[in-house]
């Protein structure tokens, strides 16, 4: 299963490049989403797959017997997923006002409006 993974990381990472190295701003905005997916994937396959367990321990249970995910993991995801989906927020915004102005959403014509 950690091999699957390891493959899905690396071709996430890969598109992500792919998409950050364009010059349209909208595709890096593409590109970083899927960056963070990816960096979400690593964090949870780093922590260790367990799979069917739970990561509490039961009410009625005093120490555990069976096997438990780890909830680490999963608490940094969640906020990584929180925080990315904030700067996503802003940075369409960013991308839309920048596009109202200027009219284009490519690099390079961005650039000439500098001076």
């Amino acid at each position: 299963m950690e091999n699957l993974f390891a493959f899905v990381i690396g071709g996430l990472y890969a598109t992500a490049l792919f998409m950050m190295l364009r010059r349209s701003i909208v595709k890096l905005v593409i590109g970083l989403m899927i960056l963070s997916n990816a960096a979400n994937l690593l964090i949870l396959t780093a922590g260790g797959l367990v799979r069917g367990a739970p990561p509490l321990i039961p009410d009625h249970l005093e120490r555990v017997t069976t096997t438990m995910a780890d909830p680490l993991p999963q608490a940094l995801i969640l906020t990584a997923i929180v925080i990315s989906f904030g700067v996503l927020a802003f940075a369409v915004v960013l991308i839309h006002r920048a596009y109202e102005v200027i009219g284009a959403d490519d690099m390079n014509e961005m650039k000439s409006t500098d001076s």
